[in-house]
């Protein structure tokens, strides 16, 4: 009898159903989709600003609102507490989420094209590992920008960490982080290729599970046999 893990080894293998191929291929237009969509918003609300000023981060720029003006207007309240300015320079971490974004494609299209099951688990390992190291990194600018303040700065405010998700009270100042449409569109891809690789590993297990279980059958069959035959 082989053991359970050269099963699975061979089970990791096996090409991938047609139908699988065809739904990868197309997942590559969400992820595409949300590689040019804005993946995240914060926003602030005061007294002096009731229309509020807000930015929008892509996988590779800053958009302030209002044409650009939000993000003026956002540096120069950061500059009294002494905070980072926020520009293009600043954010180095939209220099390589495009190339990942681009890696994931590629990928996705390879495994679609000629990929077995052990490619599509990599890329549920490196899909994960993009989205969790680029959100981790998010956070980490995040803390950043609210605790490294210039001791010299006019106004002397405690440390903060920004709001992350959801709204937080800063000063006289309401901010709040959501996520967009890009990320939104990202996340479909994710989920796609995980459902995919979770049903290709189900129906793994339960193809085995026959498979067993009709070797036991003829097993079984083949001991009543014999001794009839003798």
């Amino acid at each position: 009898m082989r053991s359970a893990l050269e099963k699975f080894y061979e089970f990791l293998d096996r090409p991938l159903y047609l139908s699988s191929r065809l739904v990868l291929a197309l997942l590559v237009i969400p992820l595409l989709i949300g590689a040019s969509r804005p993946l995240w918003r914060i926003s602030m609300k005061a007294p002096q600003y009731p229309q509020g000023l807000y930015m929008d981060v892509y996988t590779y720029k800053v958009d302030g609102g209002h044409k650009g003006q939000d993000i003026k207007e956002i540096n120069t309240l950061n500059h009294y507490i002494g905070m980072h300015k926020i520009d293009r320079a600043e954010l180095t971490d939209l220099d390589w989420i495009p190339f990942a974004l681009g890696l994931l494609v590629v990928l996705t299209l390879r495994c679609a094209a000629i990929g077995n099951v052990r490619a599509l688990l990599d890329l549920v390992v490196i899909t994960g590992y993009v989205s969790v190291f680029a959100f981790g990194r998010f956070v980490y600018k995040l803390y950043v920008f609210g605790h490294d303040l210039d001791p010299e700065a006019p106004l002397k405010i405690k440390p903060f960490t920004p709001a992350i998700f959801g709204s937080k009270q800063i000063a006289n100042f309401t901010t709040s982080s959501y996520p967009q449409s890009g990320t939104i569109w990202i996340g479909v891809f994710g989920t796609g290729v995980v459902a995919i690789a979770a049903w290709h590993l189900i129906a793994g297990r339960i193809a085995a599970t026959r498979a067993a279980k009709a070797a036991k059958a003829a097993a079984a069959q083949a001991a009543t046999e014999q001794p009839a035959a003798a």
